[in-house]
C-alpha cells in the first residue's frame, strides 16, 4: 500500500474558498494510480465520498452536496490530486481524505465508494465559520 499525503487544510470563512492538495509520500517507486477520491468525514456524518477522478481522461463524478462548489483535478505530470472548494458552508467542516487505487475500470472507479480504494491519507482538516 501507499500512504498519500494531504495538505492545504486550514481555517476560512463561510463563503471563502481553500485548495487541497494529496500526493504520494516519497518513494523511489513511481505510483501512478489511474483512480482517485476525496473523501470527507464527520463525527456526525460519518464518511462521506466527494468526488472521483479517473485520471487517464479526466472524466469526474461529484456529490450532490459539493457540485457546483468543489472541483477535483489532478495534474499528471507531478502526481498531486487536488480539491478545489469554492463558496465554503459550516457544513464543510471536516477532516478531508484522499484515497486512490492504482488500477481500476473507468466506470467502476466513477461510481467508487470507501471500499474500492486501497490507498489512504491521514486526513487534513477543515473549518469554516461564520
Amino acid at each position: 500500500q501507499v500512504q498519500l499525503q494531504e495538505s492545504g487544510g486550514g481555517s476560512v470563512k463561510v463563503g471563502g474558498s481553500l485548495r487541497l492538495s494529496c500526493a504520494p509520500a516519497p518513494s523511489r517507486y513511481i505510483y501512478n494510480p489511474n483512480c482517485m477520491a476525496w473523501f470527507r468525514h464527520t463525527p456526525g456524518k460519518g464518511r462521506e465520498k466527494l468526488a472521483n477522478i479517473f485520471t487517464p481522461d479526466g472524466s469526474t463524478d461529484y456529490a450532490d452536496s459539493v457540485k457546483g462548489r468543489f472541483t477535483i483535478s489532478r495534474d499528471n505530470a507531478q502526481g498531486t490530486l487536488y480539491l478545489q472548494m469554492n463558496s465554503l458552508k459550516p457544513e464543510d467542516s471536516a477532516t478531508y481524505t484522499c484515497a486512490a487505487r492504482a488500477m481500476y475500470a473507468r466506470s467502476l472507479c466513477l461510481w467508487g465508494d470507501a471500499s474500492d480504494f486501497n490507498d489512504w491519507g491521514r486526513g487534513t482538516q477543515v473549518t469554516v465559520s461564520s
